[in-house]
């Protein structure tokens, strides 16, 4: 019996210990000059279109690694979303998922594209619920890079 008890002890030991080792993804802001100064640009040209961020965030991203972000949505509402990738990065994708994990959104930009880095999109949604967009880039170059998101609402 107390062998069976100081084995259980063990392994639920050495559980716990396998579970904190595991990796965490986490959002980790980044700076990038010329990803700032598209940044301004985009606010500037939606708010003469009547639009207001609603969220926005920087962060550093893997190449070929999607970075999920979970957003609510209101039913009927306009929302403009804006994803810049990397100034090096050769393909920038953004899929967007609706609560019942169809798919609602996918746009693809490459390098040499018209828009090149950014790809933006409007959305209505169909009820109001979360959602759930995937940003996207690949670069042969870096393996880690700087990515930017805004959400706006158009609001006139």
């Amino acid at each position: 019996m107390k062998k069976r008890i100081f084995t259980c002890i063990c392994l639920s030991g050495l559980f716990c210990l396998s579970s904190k080792s595991q990796d965490v993804i986490r959002q980790v802001s980044c700076n990038d000059d010329f990803i700032a100064h598209q940044v301004d640009s985009v606010k500037e040209d939606f708010s003469r279109k009547g639009y207001i961020v609603v969220k926005e965030a920087s962060m550093t991203m893997e190449s070929q690694y999607e970075m999920p972000i979970i957003v609510p949505l209101t039913e009927g509402t306009w929302y403009q979303f804006v994803f810049i990738g990397d100034i090096s990065s050769r393909l920038y994708e953004v899929r967007m998922y609706d609560w019942n994990e169809r798919q609602v959104v996918y746009k693809k930009n490459q390098w040499g594209d018209v828009d090149g880095n950014i790809i933006s999109y409007l959305y209505i949604p169909q009820a109001s619920e979360f959602h759930l967009i995937k940003p996207l880039q690949i670069n042969k170059k870096k393996k880690q890079m700087c990515g930017y998101v805004m959400l706006l609402k158009r609001v006139k």
